[in-house]
């Protein structure tokens, strides 16, 4: 088989015409991320615009909003009641995991897509009444799974689609960093076990989980799993996580992600024909490297494309514009929090956990 791999990947495949727009945004939430890497992102899309910023800190939400020449500034409370709902039809909700259930059941309560930030929320029981509220109010949701959106993981995925490496055999990703390391903060919220509801698996871990669902085109069965705390830093959350994941057809995905350890985000997809090895991957904008080796040789491309949350953006809105299937949607999400919890229920009892 003949492959051709691309030096830049500038075709979004997903993209159709769509009629109005942009979809007007709320950013609920303006930690780093939030005002530093989506508020730009948005800004730099086809398809969207941030119209108002919301934040437990009303300094904060006036503050970055007068920054950003932006129409409205909300607390959280005021978003709540619906202050200057006019202003924005959808929300973007990117604050620590257990608070975002009620900033979307607000967002359903006032008729607004969400796209919230993965994992859906800090619990499976959390996590599927964020889609009920959702589905109720009849409102667009979308994970914000942004590997699915970025054009060189999409491009993988065909490759393994289109057999080019034979029928999948195993997958492997790894998301690690030493995350106190240098003066990093222990009393951040992702080590709150009641905020993250879990420690690496659920910030980083989802990361490698989801992207093995997503290339191989499958959900997995079962589950295998050793997690591990260290207190007094790592008490009720994982500092290390390895997991099994079972797929049909005898594929299996094997997953590593840690708080602390010297940095790697990786992939491989194995096939009975050949292999695609993406490294670094999971960063955000990372400067990715494809290695397709088989039989004939071995082919590497340093990887060039546009910034992946603006991707994912327009992805979104042209779903809510389009009437196009929005991808990774909430059931999607939905399933990534029942597979974290068979990964603790399997470490803690030390036996596979079928799904």
């Amino acid at each position: 088989m003949n492959l051709e791999i691309p030096t830049r990947f500038a075709e979004r495949d997903w993209e159709r015409a769509v009629d109005g727009g942009p979809v007007r945004f709320a950013v609920v939430g303006l930690g780093w991320f939030g005002r530093d890497v989506a508020l730009p992102a948005i800004e730099d899309s086809e398809y969207c615009e941030a119209t108002a910023v919301v934040s437990g800190s009303a300094e904060k939400a006036s503050s970055v909003a007068e920054e950003r020449g932006l129409d409205a500034a909300l607390t959280y409370e005021e978003y709540a009641d619906g202050e200057h709902a006019e202003a924005y039809d959808a929300v973007y909700v990117v604050t620590p995991n257990a608070l975002h259930l009620p900033h979307v059941e607000t967002a359903a309560s006032l008729g607004k897509d969400v796209l919230c930030e993965k994992p859906l929320e800090a619990t499976g029981e959390r996590a599927e009444r964020v889609v009920e509220v959702c589905e109720e109010a009849g409102v667009q949701l979308m994970t914000a799974y942004r590997m699915q959106t970025t054009r060189s993981v999409r491009w993988v995925r065909e490759q393994v689609r289109a057999g080019v490496i034979g029928d999948p055999v195993q997958f492997t990703g790894e998301f690690s960093f030493n995350m106190l390391a240098g003066g990093g903060d222990p009393d951040q919220w992702r080590l709150d076990p009641d905020l993250a509801g879990g420690g690496a698996l659920m910030d980083v871990g989802v990361y490698p989980l989801n992207t093995a669902r997503f290339v191989l085109d499958a959900d997995p069965v079962a589950v295998h799993a050793t997690a591990i705390e260290n207190p007094p830093a790592f008490d009720g959350v994982d500092e290390h996580v390895a997991f099994t994941l079972a797929f049909p057809d005898d594929v299996t995905a094997q997953c590593s992600a840690s708080y602390g350890a010297s940095g790697a985000n990786h992939m491989t997809i194995v096939g009975t024909e050949g292999r695609i090895t993406v490294d670094p991957v999971f960063d955000v904008d990372a400067d990715r490297q494809i290695t397709i080796a088989r039989d004939h040789g071995e082919t590497t491309v340093d990887v060039a494309e546009p910034p992946e949350m603006v991707e994912e953006f327009d992805f979104f809105a042209t779903a809510v514009l389009g009437e196009r299937d929005i991808g990774p949607d909430g059931e999607h999400g939905l399933l990534d929090l029942r597979v974290a919890e068979a990964v603790y229920e399997s470490s803690d009892e030390g036996r596979r956990v079928d799904l």
